[in-house]
């Protein structure tokens, strides 16, 4: 059973999966997983918000840009490998859901699937999306994090629901 809960409830679990392991972004239909480790909750436009980022040369870019929602999934400890799968190999070649043994539900808001497994998701629908903007960024994290110019697209995803299991 999941319950509604308040960000102030998840938040700092969720931060920690993302320093940690990693979370899983889910977009698509069928819903394709995607291990990520960046993004960011806060508060922006009197609406609660979460950001996720994806470069365009992965499978989930296209589904997000195809759809209109999607959700953000925390895994329990135990899921080490099948977030190792979901953040290695794409969705183009291979079923990640088949491949880690995972189920999926609908949202209850919107389009988007979740993974049954998780102990915490984020139901979330795109209210704006910019790629990041070399001419403004740091040169420092630019040399690192993009040597081959592959900047990301970030996705606002207004948070619709953050349901937890009891």
């Amino acid at each position: 059973m999941r319950e509604k809960v308040e960000l102030s409830v998840v938040l700092n679990e969720t931060l920690d999966k993302l320093d940690g392991h990693g979370i899983l972004l889910v977009a698509g239909n069928p819903p394709n997983p995607m291990t990520i480790g960046w993004s960011t909750i806060g508060h922006i436009w009197n609406k609660q918000i979460i950001t996720v980022m994806v470069r365009p040369v992965r499978h989930t870019f296209g589904l997000m840009e195809s759809g209109q929602d999607f959700s953000v999934c925390i895994l329990p400890d135990s899921y080490l490998k099948e977030l190792n799968i979901c953040g290695s190999r794409s969705g183009r070649d291979i079923n990640k859901i088949e491949a880690c043994n995972l189920d999926v539900e609908k949202c209850s808001n919107g389009d988007s699937f979740f993974i049954s497994e998780s102990t915490i998701h984020f139901e979330c629908r795109i209210i704006h999306k910019h790629f990041l903007d070399p001419a403004t960024l740091d040169p420092a994290i630019e040399k690192r994090y993009y040597p081959d110019k592959d900047f990301h697209m970030v996705y606002y995803g207004e948070i619709l629901g953050i349901y937890k299991k009891s």
